[in-house]
């Protein structure tokens, strides 16, 4: 047994942050779930503009998308080879769905991020994505912005899957929390009776931006006990919020849920791979592991915890120091809070600014692909 299935083991799924059209149709996604028991997959604007804009994966899809209408916009273009993609990787992991009776399996497609602050714009985007790729293992990306908040609780009480993307703090934490447990109330009340299909949903808490924004403020303090904290508060951070989540999905907040057998909001430990070479490529992986947990990997780093990772019940151990740690970084004067809050926002602006990058390589593509069809007509 592989450290990747041992994950599995501990209660831990490992999902794919990651999509491509050649990663699905080589079959390597399909391995993947054979060989490492892969439970699902992710997207966001920055994955799919490295896929179509930096390969020619998509070209013939391309062309045949334009010789149909060579009228479509570039943002129509997108959606059809985005939604082509999640549903050929849905169909892949249909098995791990039906296997865990609708416990896993999922694949996440994200609304545009340029409605991260437009709550009845990302409504009603997530209803149109939701009817257009028409798989049960599909999950809608909704960021926990403000404006984001009351969106997953109306798309919870109508049935649909929710991933909530771009978390940093326990304050949006407990806000992503509250909000599905009050969807699930709300679409209780709204058709009563024991027929109704119950939505699943995961909370992606990110981490190692964290490390990436606090290590370079603890190394202008300079002191020894700054230094000391350095490449351990995105571990805390995760660590308070999992200790949140156990205190709320295992407490008297989703008792009554839980005896109805509805799946709890697991955790999902986004941003994963370890951007500072000073530290272990699987850092972010061994230090998060626990029952009732996701984390989804880009690949590298999957290949790289398969290679040499090391698993074991990590979440439960330490939280006395992760308390302690967090508590010294307030005393140093790094406002915790404030950073997290930055990270939110400079999140929502950089997958804009890939959505729209992506947009201009589409527009880019149509245009060579016109012009050689006007060429060779």
């Amino acid at each position: 047994m592989n450290p990747l299935e041992q994950l599995l083991q501990c209660g831990q799924a490992v999902w794919l942050d990651s999509i491509s059209r050649d990663l699905i149709k080589s079959g390597q996604l399909q391995r993947l779930v054979t060989g490492d028991k892969l439970h699902g997959l992710t997207s966001n604007p920055t994955i799919f503009e490295q896929a179509i804009g930096h390969s020619d994966a998509y070209d013939n899809a391309l062309r045949q998308l334009l010789r149909t209408n060579e009228k479509q916009t570039e943002k129509a273009l997108f959606d059809a080879l985005a939604i082509e993609d999640i549903r050929m990787a849905a169909d892949v992991l249909r098995s791990v769905y039906d296997e865990t009776h609708g416990g896993d399996g999922y694949v996440s497609l994200e609304v545009s991020p340029h409605l991260a602050r437009d709550t009845g714009g990302s409504i009603a985007e997530a209803k149109r994505l939701w009817q257009a790729v028409e798989r049960p293992n599909l999950m809608i990306k909704i960021p926990a912005t403000p404006e984001g908040i009351p969106a997953i609780e109306q798309l919870i009480s109508e049935g649909i899957n929710v991933n909530v993307t771009l978390m940093f703090s326990l304050r949006h934490y407990e806000a992503v929390a509250h909000a599905y447990i009050t969807g699930l109330e709300r679409r209780d009340a709204y058709s009563p009776g024991g027929n109704k299909i119950w939505p699943v949903s995961v909370a992606s808490f990110f981490v190692s931006r964290v490390d990436n924004i606090i290590d370079p403020m603890l190394e202008r303090i300079g002191t020894q006990e700054a230094l000391a904290l350095r490449g351990k508060i995105a571990i805390a951070n995760a660590k308070l919020a999992y200790q949140r989540f156990r205190e709320i999905f295992y407490g008297e907040p989703f008792d009554s849920w839980r005896k109805k057998g509805i799946h709890a909001q697991r955790p999902l430990w986004a941003s994963t791979s370890t951007k500072n070479p000073a530290y272990s490529d699987v850092l972010y992986v061994e230090e998060l592991v626990g029952p009732d947990t996701v984390n989804t990997m880009p690949l590298k780093t999957l290949e790289a915890f398969r290679d040499h990772g090391r698993t074991s019940k990590t979440l439960g151990k330490g939280l006395a120091q992760a308390e302690a740690d967090v508590a010294q970084l307030k005393e140093l004067g790094i406002d915790l809070n404030a950073v997290t809050e930055k990270l939110q926002n400079d999140g929502v602006d950089s997958f804009a600014a890939s959505y729209d990058k992506l947009l201009a390589s589409l527009r880019k593509k149509r245009q060579e692909i016109l012009t050689t069809s006007d060429q060779t007509a």
